[in-house]
Order: structure tokens, then sequence, then C-alpha cells
């Protein structure tokens, strides 16, 4: 039998696990019904008041693999996807 992805998939958000201990009390996935990732910075925000900024502002994202250097609030988040935040690299 074949399981289709419907809309209504959720998307598979992801941390790690230093991330998660510091903003989520340990806990490093998710899932949320969106088509962008502008609805999964606002359903992460919802749950950690001042996650989204922080989302916005210190990490990558990599949606099914690839990588979004610097995304933008529309970009797509397919049904069932993997978002995985991977916090930016600083150096000098």
């Amino acid at each position: 039998m074949t399981v289709h992805a419907t809309d209504t998939t959720p998307a598979k958000i992801r941390f790690t696990q230093g991330f998660a201990q510091r903003y989520t009390g340990g806990r490093r996935e998710f899932e949320i019904v969106t088509k962008n990732l502008r609805g999964v910075l606002k359903g992460m925000d919802a749950e950690f008041p001042g996650l989204g900024q922080v989302l916005e502002e210190e990490t990558t994202v990599a949606i099914n693999g690839d990588i979004h250097d610097e995304p933008g609030y529309f970009q797509l988040v397919p049904p069932g996807a993997e978002v995985f935040f991977i916090p930016k690299l600083e150096g000098g």
C-alpha cells in the first residue's frame, strides 16, 4: 500500500541538540502543517515566544537537504518535508 502526502501532512522540524537545549527545553523535533517557512517560524514562535526571530537571525535552514543560507519567508515547505535548522557558524 502506498501512502501519498497530502496538504495536511506535517513538516518535521528538527534542531541540533545544543540548540534545542538552549531554546526548547531539549526538545529536538516538532511537526507543523505549513506551506512555507514563514508558517514554520510562526508556529515555533507561538510555542516558544521569541524563537521565530532567533531562527531567522541565528540559523541556516535545510529543507529536504537543500541548504538555504538566506531563506525568505515564502520559501516553500512541501507536505512531509524535513526542515532542519543549523546554528550559523561565526568566525573571525
